[in-house]
């Protein structure tokens, strides 16, 4: 069977969504099915019309001739023509069996479009929804005009869908209630390569103390700082961490477009020499970052992105046998199974995670124990094999000839 992927981004780039999508492509080849790839505009860095990247190869987009519009919605119309048009010649390159549109609803559309017009089966996966993340970036609030216009485009697309796929239950519970059948929609749930990840190693003490961190117990955070993260209550819940274990000291990996607020906020409270922000770092030493956090903090504040969507960094943390802290959002409640394989705590509460830090560390007993459980789970439970698995029986049913 050959599948074409209508994808926001792609590798070089980084990010959980990439990361995804890589997982997805490596376990449908293994079922001996063909892939294929196309970008649209919003994936930058790149003039080529196709590229190659880590024996990947991508078809890529280019941006439309003009995208400076006066009118909102004007730039979104412009995008999904010039995908569209790519789409079109691509699958006379390719010759897919079915399109795979991937979120956001800008991929979605050309898809069914082109679906529509050459007689090929689209599936659509959705991973979050646009507006949601639009609220979390700024660019919107909940309820506006521009929310419900793109909630309703989001809906259409759904329901001319052949079969909708999405990421958790969360989600899957949201495009049911939408009035599509519960047999239209299938969860393929995020996991982890079990291969890919090893159980953490031992601490380099040369990079704890070129961080200011030697002696100290670290709590971390690796990843992306957006608002919805909520890393802001992590550094608000860490005085009261330090009044009882004041050798502790927070370590924030990563950046991104909160990461002034957050300097800010730790200078403001007195904690410029508790709070260690390392910058990005290359992907192939992050391990090393891993290996001196003690406890890692997932403190995601309660939205509606975080409620639906379960994230992939709690599910690679087990998989190295990470502990962890976890606000009690829906998305990571489908995940982290509290006091087994991590510990939860109220979401938006700095008391409540500075108590589930402070447990946790007094609690060096049953480590062993957290560690075991949680590389258990993603095992047995959330490996990409299993996962990826969940497509067959859809794909058949639209390209029985395939199978």
């Amino acid at each position: 069977m050959r599948i074409l992927h209508i994808l926001d981004h792609s590798i070089p780039l980084h990010s959980g969504y990439t990361f995804r999508t890589l997982s997805i492509l490596r376990e449908q080849r293994k079922l001996g099915w063909q892939t294929f790839h196309l970008t649209t505009p919003k994936h930058v860095g790149c003039e080529l019309a196709e590229e190659s990247v880590d024996g990947w190869h991508f078809y890529r987009t280019p941006a439309p001739a003009s995208t400076a519009v006066s009118l909102p919605g004007l730039g979104e119309m412009a995008l999904m023509r010039q995908v569209e048009k790519r789409l079109l010649e691509v699958v006379d390159l390719v010759k897919p069996d079915i399109l795979h549109g991937h979120s956001p609803v800008l991929n979605a559309v050309p898809a069914l479009r082109v679906g529509k017009r050459l007689g090929l089966p689209v599936v659509y996966e959705v991973r979050a929804f646009w507006e949601d993340a639009a609220v979390d970036h700024g660019t919107t609030s909940e309820g506006s005009l521009r929310y419900r216009l793109t909630r309703r485009l989001e809906t259409h697309a759904l329901k001319r869908a052949d079969h909708v796929f999405t990421i958790c239950e969360g989600l899957r519970s949201d495009i049911v209630a939408r009035g599509l059948p519960a047999a239209k929609v299938t969860v393929i749930p995020n996991a982890v390569d079990i291969d890919s990840f090893a159980v953490g190693g031992a601490a380099d003490a040369g990079l704890k103390e070129r961080l200011g961190l030697a002696g100290a117990t670290v709590i971390g955070f690796i990843g992306s700082f957006y608002a919805y993260e909520g890393l802001d209550l992590l550094i608000e819940a860490l005085p009261r961490i330090l009044v009882q274990r004041p050798e502790v000291r927070l370590l924030l990996v990563g950046g991104g477009p909160q990461e002034g607020a957050l300097k800010e906020q730790a200078a403001a409270l007195g904690l410029a020499d508790k709070v260690v922000f390392s910058g990005r770092v290359a992907h192939a030493e992050v391990p090393r970052y891993y290996d001196i956090v003690d406890v890692l903090a997932y403190p995601r504040h309660s939205m509606r992105l975080t409620e639906l969507v379960t994230p992939l960094k709690p599910l690679e943390a087990m998989a190295q046998g990470r502990l962890l802290v976890a606000s009690d959002v829906g998305g990571h409640r489908e995940l982290i199974r509290h006091a087994e394989t991590g510990m939860l705590f109220k979401a938006g509460d700095a008391a409540a995670l500075a108590g589930a830090v402070l447990q946790l560390l007094a609690q060096s007993d049953r480590w062993p124990e957290l560690r075991a459980a949680g590389r258990r789970f993603v095992e047995q439970e959330r490996n990409w094999r299993q996962s990826v698995a969940n497509y067959q029986a859809p794909f058949a049913r639209l390209v029985p000839s395939r199978f």
